[in-house]
């Protein structure tokens, strides 16, 4: 199996695992990746999910072999390429907090898997490499969308156009992750991160994700306000805040 699923803390940790292919997004893993996002949406132990690698590599990319197929066929098939999308962006649809620990190369495609999480803690052995461009193709998977809201518009064209790869450090001063950390720590600071969130009801967790998704085009900062409080209304209607101060707050 290229993926395995373990669970800490409330955390599922998904490790994509075929060295082979430095953990390519090959057809298999990315339907064994939309299950296991799935299995934890309906698990309520699970309250959120950290996405790895095995070492040497974090993610390589889409699998050569389905590119090559695309890329020989004049284009006739290339619609089919949607398909290598639905893995990363099941992470991104994922309603729960994501943290992905990057432990080495992130390429391509496996740039876009972890971008579609919620936090990055990258290793020092973290790279991240765009290389659509390089070997031909224009990026896909709203790489650019991702790395530009990421990064901002020069660091975003110096790594999709002039092919800049990033290292863990580099990404940490970039924005594009939260912080460098040794390799043989990277998995356990996700987890412990994300088992902070964890600890969280997850009828709070979804609205909060939810309303950051969609401040940057929130209109106004009205609007934004009366958003927060119709959703922080209904979480005191659930209870939650008083269960937490041990009854001290009232609705």
């Amino acid at each position: 199996m290229p993926l395995h699923v373990d669970h800490r803390d409330g955390v599922a940790l998904l490790t994509l695992d075929d060295a082979e292919r430095r953990n390519a997004l090959t057809a298999e893993l990315v339907d064994e990746i939309i299950a296991a996002v799935a299995a934890a949406e309906t698990d309520d132990a699970v309250g959120a999910l950290v996405v790895t690698g095995a070492p040497p590599a974090f993610c390589s990319g889409a699998d050569t072999s389905n590119l090559v197929r695309l890329g020989s066929d004049g284009g006739e098939d290339a619609g089919n390429v949607r398909g290598l999308y639905d893995g990363f962006l099941s992470v991104r649809d994922c309603t729960l907090p994501t943290i992905a620990a990057v432990n080495g190369p992130a390429v391509g495609a496996g740039f876009n898997l972890a971008m579609c999480c919620d936090v990055r803690i990258a290793g020092e052995s973290a790279r991240f490499d765009s290389r659509f461009v390089r070997i031909g193709l224009h990026p896909g998977g709203g790489h650019t969308w991702m790395l530009e809201r990421a990064v901002g518009p020069q660091a975003a064209a110096a790594m999709v156009l002039f092919g800049e790869r990033v290292d863990g450090a580099r990404a940490a001063e970039l924005g594009l992750a939260w912080r460098c950390v040794p390799d043989d720590t990277v998995v356990d600071e996700a987890v412990a991160l994300a088992a902070r969130a964890a600890e969280a009801p997850r009828e709070v967790l979804r609205p909060v994700k939810q309303t950051l998704r969609e401040a940057p085009w929130t209109a106004s900062f009205d609007t934004a306000v009366a958003t927060e409080l119709e959703r922080q209304r209904r979480t005191f209607e659930q209870g939650f805040v008083a269960t937490k101060l041990g009854g001290a707050a009232k609705p």
